[in-house]
């Protein structure tokens, strides 16, 4: 089988370090064509900008053609075609699929099926590698490591895969743990368990206050209204934080603010001329970072 990218476990750590070097390669000299001839499929079975834009863009600056869909409306699948239908004729089509489906499990099922290599830009609330892979190196760029770090995770830790897959290749570099979230919105337990497993310090609040201090990355993350089948129980909890400047006066020196966006109101547009601030560069590594997967799993590089 072709390689794939569908969780974070995939790839091991050397080669996610080898992403993150490629990546920096890629930022200082971005247009080279190490895949002209190539084409790839980009199918978004669900909304997205920065993602699908970050992948179509990546492959352009590489030298590669992009062919796809971001609305199943136009396509066979409104139709009824089945995903096995949709996967095996656009692998006919490409050297490589980039796929974001709402279901769970949907891109391992790609892979299964694909004859060409598969990378998951997000199944359901499952994983995200792509964006977790961003992430390592957006956390590399600004604290000059990956070891040791302490990450404050807040908001939608129950549905949100960014922080389901940052979590698990962070624990491959020591990281402390801070989850701060509603009831409702809690780690899911498998995860806590993980960290468990690999004996990782974590903590549980469901207060913001307090709770900056002594981070290096505080992960904001939406509540995301599309995974909740009951709107009542979105209502409860979509304001459940919104970070301001003035909370800010205690951090330290050297804490970056992530997050995976599109945000609504969780991060106050008071706190984007901070120095802490980093979310929009960290949509913008996800371009080099892009490269790198591509031209690993095709093998060009």
């Amino acid at each position: 089988m072709p390689k794939s990218l569908i969780s974070i476990h995939d790839f091991s750590k050397e080669e996610m370090l080898h992403i993150l070097e490629m990546a920096a390669k890629f930022e200082q000299q971005p247009a080279q064509k190490l895949l002209d001839g190539k084409i790839i499929a980009s199918i978004f079975f669900e909304p997205s900008t920065r993602t699908r834009l970050s992948f179509e863009t990546a492959a352009n600056r590489l030298g590669a053609r992009v062919v796809g869909f971001s609305d199943v409306k136009n396509t066979s699948v409104s139709k009824g075609e089945t995903l096995k239908d949709t996967i095996t004729m656009v692998a006919n089509y490409a050297d490589l699929i980039v796929m974001r489906h709402p279901l769970e499990g949907s891109a391992r099922y790609a892979s299964e099926i694909a004859s060409v290599p598969v990378i998951n830009a997000g199944d359901g609330a499952n994983q995200h590698p792509s964006q977790t892979l961003l992430d390592l190196y957006s956390i590399q760029k600004t604290q000059g490591r990956l070891d040791d770090i302490h990450i404050t995770m807040i908001g939608d830790l129950k549905y949100g895969r960014t922080v389901h897959s940052l979590l698990q290749a962070l624990s491959l570099f020591n990281a402390r743990f801070k989850f701060i979230a509603p009831p409702e919105l809690q780690m899911p337990d498998e995860y806590k368990s993980y960290l468990t497993d690999r004996q990782l310090a974590f903590e549980e609040h469901s207060d913001l206050t307090g709770n900056i201090a002594d981070a290096d990355i505080l992960y904001m993350t939406r509540v995301q209204r599309e995974r909740f089948q009951d709107p009542i129980e979105y209502e409860k909890v979509k304001d459940s934080y919104s970070l301001k400047k003035t909370m800010l006066a205690g951090a330290r020196p050297n804490m970056k603010i992530l997050h995976p966006l599109p945000r609504v109101n969780e991060i106050d547009p008071d706190v984007d001329d901070t120095h802490h601030a980093y979310y929009f560069e960290q949509a913008r590594n996800g371009m080099f970072v892009r490269m790198a997967i591509f031209a690993h799993v095709l093998g060009c590089a």
